[in-house]
């Protein structure tokens, strides 16, 4: 369901997005739908929330037993880019949030962002002079910004590889993060 309701949602939007036909598309009733979810924000919410949990899965996986600080950098933001390419409906839910201000959905975007946020500060944590704990939010919160716009720039440019594109943002990220690295 939530995957079908995720499509119908990145084809059509969410205002446009009805029930009726994702309902049709799973094979269920509305009534179903709304049994499960209450409402369609509801069932938005879920799919957000579905395409957190993934993201953060990926990104922990990735990261795991990494050596070096640049070694994480670089496996946490290839992790990012990959799953931006491989699950393009749930991006587009989360990057057209501006139709969703002032809702519950959008709550649930900025939650994503944080929980990135917050996986990078920690991760910082471990291989990052951590004397200025202000700093090493900052620079989390700068990443995460810089990722985001970086993977709404790879839609228009589909022909870059998540490789090619966590090299970019390695090279520009890393020079600035380096000298905070712990031998």
């Amino acid at each position: 369901m939530i995957e079908i309701a995720e499509a119908v949602f990145s084809e059509r939007g969410y205002a446009a997005a009805s029930m009726d036909e994702i309902a049709e598309r799973v094979g269920v009733s509305k009534p179903m739908l709304y049994e499960y979810f209450n409402s369609k924000e509801g069932l938005l919410l879920a799919c957000i929330r579905q395409s957190r949990a993934a993201l953060r899965s990926v990104t922990e996986q990735a990261v795991a037993g990494a050596e070096s600080a640049e070694q994480a950098m670089y496996k946490g933001l290839h992790a990012f880019f990959v799953f931006i390419r491989e699950h393009r409906q749930a991006w587009s839910l989360l990057r057209h949030e501006m139709v969703l201000i002032g809702t519950s959905a959008a709550d649930e975007i900025e939650a994503t962002r944080q929980q990135q946020t917050d996986l990078i500060a920690a991760l910082m944590s471990g291989y990052f002079e951590t004397s200025a704990p202000l700093q090493v939010e900052a620079a989390a919160e700068f990443v995460v910004g810089a990722c985001e716009r970086l993977a709404i720039w790879c839609e228009r440019h589909e022909d870059v590889s998540p490789e090619v594109v966590t090299g970019y943002a390695m090279d520009i990220l890393w020079d600035g993060l380096r000298a905070r690295a712990m031998s």
